[in-house]
């Protein structure tokens, strides 16, 4: 079979070499260049059977390009990399026809792969670039997306993905982590953007609410009856079992709105344990999306920090900044509460902190004073637990009587130990030593509390 032929475009002398080298180590001529001039050349002159190219070759922006390009040979695949590694450069690249989007840097290995997948798959029809309305809109509600982690550009990958499909996804992640953000950024990018975007919070809603909403009361129509749009069922696994049914129900008889749920529960999990409908979880979980906790992006915190200080100055506040200690220790800091959390400490330090600068000094005081307020509430966290035992457990003790081998205690104790444990582990991402210090325990007697709680088997 004879070479297939690369087209590479490159401003970047060290990165056009190295592609370069490992593209004709991989068995492919490459034909390399810095000049958008040339490489609109080859491709109008019939050559190449993929196209390799930054997003800026000098000034040029390749999305400039790609149209005509695109337009005198829709068969041809372009891949797209990228420094910038924001969401709008990879929806821009998605909406122009590109075959993927790669952000640097990238493994080598990923790029051949890619280039091999390019060639063997069949032409991408053509698709309009995102307008200006879109943007503009994107950035009025709170979006892009700010993040350029790894973790991120798999996220923005899989937005780029589906934001023109009608495919229903299934956004995972923690409180805060920001999963309406991503619901958002799907509609607005994709081809539902000339509809309405509908939420509707279940964790808040009354099962009889939903229902209106959905099915809608007194001859009326429900709120999210409409053709193209977006419908967004927040937090879905806290969906009560009448209106679960009632949601399958709605999702029969569908009504062309794109369906994004989300929620902060495993679903899997609770279908196994008969508290999530089968049928629902099945029609949920066509595209799953999983948003990372902040803890497992930390190099993205100084840029979104700095994003939130901005949105307080257009917000009328003065204009602050951050000196190195206190994005420092900003970065540290695991927030449990996620993006949200961050972003409420910057507007407080926006609002309270009498200088330009913020300091660490600034940031230890907020910390301190949330930290504050929620040990204050310990009262009301003994106060539920008692609760829980008298509903729970006052029956086994007086069953249990003068019975000197009741074993209320230790399965109380377990019931509380394990679920405390599973919390830990989950923050440190499994890490058992750390898990141990944030316990304020030994690291044997965290394993051995794993091994006979049953956790390990989780």
């Amino acid at each position: 079979m004879a070479e297939k032929t690369v087209l590479l475009a490159e401003d970047d002398a060290s990165i056009r070499l190295i592609v370069n080298q490992t593209l004709v180590a991989a068995g492919y001529e490459v034909r390399a260049t810095s000049s958008p001039e040339a490489l609109e050349r080859w491709v109008r002159n019939g050559e190449g059977d993929v196209v390799v190219t930054d997003v800026y070759l000098g000034d040029a922006s390749i999305f400039d390009l790609l149209p005509s390009l695109r337009l005198s040979r829709p068969e041809l695949p372009f891949i797209v990399m990228s420094g910038q590694n924001t969401i709008l450069t990879a929806a821009s690249a998605a909406q122009h026809g590109a075959f993927d989007y790669l952000p640097k840097p990238f493994d080598i290995d990923a790029l051949t792969s890619l280039v091999q997948r390019a060639i063997k798959a069949p032409p991408k029809a053509s698709v309009r670039a995102i307008n200006p309305e879109s943007q503009k809109a994107m950035n009025d509600a709170g979006l892009p997306l700010i993040g350029r982690s790894d973790a991120m550009q798999e996220v923005y990958r899989i937005i780029a993905k589906v934001m023109n499909t009608d495919l229903t996804v299934l956004i995972e992640g923690e409180s805060g982590t920001g999963k309406e953000l991503a619901a958002r950024a799907i509609h607005q990018l994709g081809s539902a953007k000339n509809g309405k975007f509908v939420a509707l919070d279940l964790a808040a809603l009354p099962a009889a609410e939903i229902n209106r909403q959905l099915f809608g009361a007194n001859g009326e129509p429900g709120a999210v009856h409409q053709k193209g749009g977006t419908l967004y069922l927040d937090e879905i696994g806290d969906l009560p079992a009448e209106a679960q049914t009632q949601l399958v129900k709605f999702l029969r008889d569908a009504n062309g709105a794109r369906l994004i749920a989300s929620t902060r529960r495993n679903l899997g999990r609770m279908v196994e344990e008969g508290a999530f409908r089968e049928d629902l979880y099945y029609r949920l979980n066509v595209v799953r999306l999983t948003m990372p906790p902040l803890r497992l992006r930390k190099e993205d915190i100084p840029e979104l920090a700095r994003a939130f200080l901005i949105r307080a100055q257009r917000q009328g506040l003065s204009a602050k900044n951050f000196d190195k200690s206190a994005i420092d220790l900003i970065t540290a800091y695991d927030w449990p509460g996620n993006v949200r959390e961050l972003e409420n400490l910057v507007l407080r330090l926006a609002v309270l902190s009498p200088d330009d600068t913020i300091t660490l000094r600034d940031v230890e005081r907020e910390l301190r004073a949330g930290a504050s307020e929620q040990k204050g509430s310990s009262a009301g966290f003994e106060k539920d637990v008692e609760t829980l035992l008298h509903r729970h457990v006052m029956g086994d003790l007086i069953s249990s009587g003068e019975d000197e081998d009741s074993s209320v205690y230790s399965r109380v104790i377990d019931q509380v130990e394990r679920p405390l444990i599973r919390l830990a582990l989950s923050v440190t991402a499994g890490n058992k030593v750390k898990a141990a210090q944030l316990l304020g325990m030994n690291r044997n007697t965290l394993r051995a509390k794993i091994n006979s709680l049953g956790i390990a088997e989780d």
